[in-house]
């Protein structure tokens, strides 16, 4: 099926063959951009961006990648308009459709995400919500592919928590490539048990042991142990996940010598990950980071334009 006009709310609606379509594309618009060559597919095509969470990468991705590609973009907290004031998401979504090509939400709810998306008539985008970060785990992808070569008998490990956005994700990702994921989280933090049944993969394992995730492996990833919502939980989180799920020197000598870690920033640095790891050789993150840039483009080029 084409891409044009379609949503990516998970990355379930995407075939494994659309994954690489995109990361294809990114791949290519990051080589040309490094050339000084930006064509502008997306001339006179505008996309929404509508903010509940605060933002730093997603924000000033996705705006820099429409004005390279050509196109407008609207940039609105969730406050800024009606629906703070009580119009429907629903409602919402079906104004915005007359006005703009596209439109990205990073909201609080994933139900909310979803109810946009049915009401609207143009692309919707997922930037962030409780459960899902498409545009995270596509740029991951793509620096793991930069770095490793190919996106094959590579065993992925995650240490921390397993109960986000970014490592349900993850999950989808990893059962839909047939990558080996083994996810390291305390009993009261590991995946959902319906994000698990849902992909139904032999390939994705879940263990309390750090050592049993990363021994072996090709790719550590983390994330921040407090996400966006959760801050009154910082202490009791912290008492769980330390030291025994942070990513420091000793951990990372379990896996392959040429193992790469990665986080989707922000990182508590100290909690998580030490800095001799995020700024250690290991490290890939902003690299990771940048790679947002370009798989977004790729992802807005396919959705808004005929391109193959």
């Amino acid at each position: 099926m084409p891409l044009k006009g379609r949503d990516i709310l998970s990355l379930k609606e995407l075939t494994a063959e659309e994954v690489f379509t995109i990361l294809d594309t990114a791949e290519r618009f990051k080589n040309e951009r490094r050339r000084s060559i930006l064509n502008k597919p997306l001339t006179d095509k505008t996309v929404a961006l509508i903010f509940e969470k605060p933002s730093t990468r997603t924000r000033i991705s996705f705006e820099v990648a429409i004005k390279e590609l050509g196109g407008n973009s609207i940039t609105l907290h969730s406050s800024e308009m009606q629906l703070s004031r009580g119009e429907s998401v629903e409602d919402t979504a079906r104004v915005l459709s007359r006005y703009v090509d596209a439109a990205v939400l990073r909201v609080a709810s994933h139900k909310d995400l979803v109810r946009f998306a049915d009401a609207a008539s143009i692309p919707v985008i997922n930037g962030l919500s409780d459960l899902y970060h498409p545009c995270q785990i596509l740029a991951d992808l793509q620096t793991i592919r930069e770095r490793k070569g190919s996106l094959t008998n590579l065993k992925i490990a995650w240490v921390g928590d397993g109960d986000n956005n970014v490592a349900n994700t993850l999950i989808v990702a990893c059962a839909k490539l047939a990558l080996k994921l083994t996810l390291a989280c305390p009993k009261p933090y590991q995946p959902k048990k319906e994000i698990l049944k849902e992909v139904a993969a032999a390939n994705i394992v879940v263990t309390e042991n750090p050592i049993e995730a990363v021994s072996d492996a090709d790719v550590v990833m983390t994330d921040t142990f407090i996400s966006m919502g959760k801050e009154s939980e910082r202490n009791q989180r912290l008492r769980v996940f330390l030291p025994k799920y942070q990513v420091n020197e000793r951990l990372m000598a379990q896996a392959k010598r040429d193992a790469i870690f990665m986080h989707c920033l922000p990182a508590h640095r100290g909690e998580e990950v030490t800095d001799s790891v995020i700024d250690g050789r290991w490290s890939v993150v902003w690299e990771e980071a940048e790679n947002r840039l370009h798989t977004q483009k790729a992802i807005l080029y396919h959705l808004l334009t005929n391109g193959k």
